[in-house]
């Protein structure tokens, strides 16, 4: 396991943070599914990845949930940390700063814990830049956490790369993620992470499977990062198919490792919902890429990533 320090934060992170989106999605309290989703979130806590990553939000909290019932069943046998992150409410939409402070007391009451180190501010697609940055704004409400200790580090959280550069240009955030922004067929957030570098930001890079694709290949279903894929971006995925398989390496392999072996990244999230899914993960991760496979990728020529039209359409106006 590789460890670096998260930009200028202090914070040590590995090379690979498990994310929890799907953990516990869908299960009732009480019910088997919980049950087995707590097992899941036993595993991941006592694994060799040092931070967990979650969300207010997350299967409507049930990813907090289930992992508070994993912490409070383990105790000191917990090895991993919690990052999470504090969303708009799902009824009204508010995210200024009353609604931060309520989404982390919401989520530290479900994880059963006292602070988290890292706290992002998640998807603000309800609010406009001016509002969450103005007086009694979202970030008001993460500034306060930090400056009194009840968090280490905050960090800016979500997609269309015109709305993260805006808030990661405020000099407030200590961290940047972004997901499906930076892979094998899509590299739109490299400016990105090199302005937060710049700064002293740490860097999380997630998705690099484009949420699926990249590990299942160009025989799955079509769509890249929830959008629809076009034929040429199939067509693309599949000669780099070859050229793994030329190499005798997994295309979910050099996908991985992409994110991994980037000097403009800390850490490189990755879902995990099952022990099985762990088991995988790491067959992946300690794959040996041959170093002749990234020339010949590069080769290929860019690829017709969606994503890029679709942050310029997402992007709300920053007023």
């Amino acid at each position: 396991m590789t460890h670096t320090t998260l930009g200028a934060t202090g914070i040590t992170v590995g090379d690979i943070t498990i994310g929890t989106s799907a953990l516990g999605e869908g299960t009732e309290p009480g019910s088997p599914e919980e049950a087995q989703a707590v097992a899941d979130a036993r595993t991941l806590l006592a694994g060799p990845f040092p931070l967990i990553d979650t969300s207010n939000n997350y299967g409507n909290g049930r990813s907090e949930a289930v992992l508070g019932l994993a912490l409070a069943e383990m105790g000191s046998q917990a090895t991993a940390r919690i990052a999470t992150k504090v969303d708009r409410d799902g009824e009204t939409g508010a995210f200024d700063r009353d609604r931060v402070l309520r989404s982390y007391e919401e989520s530290l009451a479900r994880l059963g814990l006292d602070r988290v180190g890292i706290l992002h501010f998640h998807d603000p697609y309800s609010v406009t830049f001016a509002e969450a940055t103005g007086p009694g704004g979202a970030l008001e409400g993460l500034r306060e956490l930090r400056d009194s200790g009840a968090v280490d580090a905050i960090g800016i959280a979500a997609g269309p790369i015109p709305l993260m550069t805006r808030y990661v240009e405020t000099g407030l955030f200590d961290v940047v993620l972004s997901h499906n922004r930076y892979t094998l067929v899509d590299r739109s957030a490299e400016a990105l992470f090199a302005e937060a570098r710049r700064r002293g930001m740490g860097v999380f890079n997630a998705a690099p499977f484009g949420a699926g694709i990249l590990a299942k290949g160009s025989a799955s279903r079509a769509s890249y990062a929830y959008t629809d894929a076009s034929p040429d971006l199939m067509a693309w995925i599949g000669r780099a198919e070859q050229v793994c398989a030329d190499h005798g390496v997994p295309l979910a392999a050099a996908a991985l490792h992409f994110s991994l072996r980037s000097e403009l990244v800390d850490s490189t999230i990755v879902g995990i919902a099952s022990a099985r899914r762990l088991d995988q993960l790491l067959q992946l991760r300690d794959t040996v890429i041959p170093d002749g496979l990234w020339a010949e990728i590069d080769a290929l020529g860019a690829a017709p990533s969606p994503l890029p039209a679709q942050d310029a359409a997402d992007a709300q106006p920053l007023l």
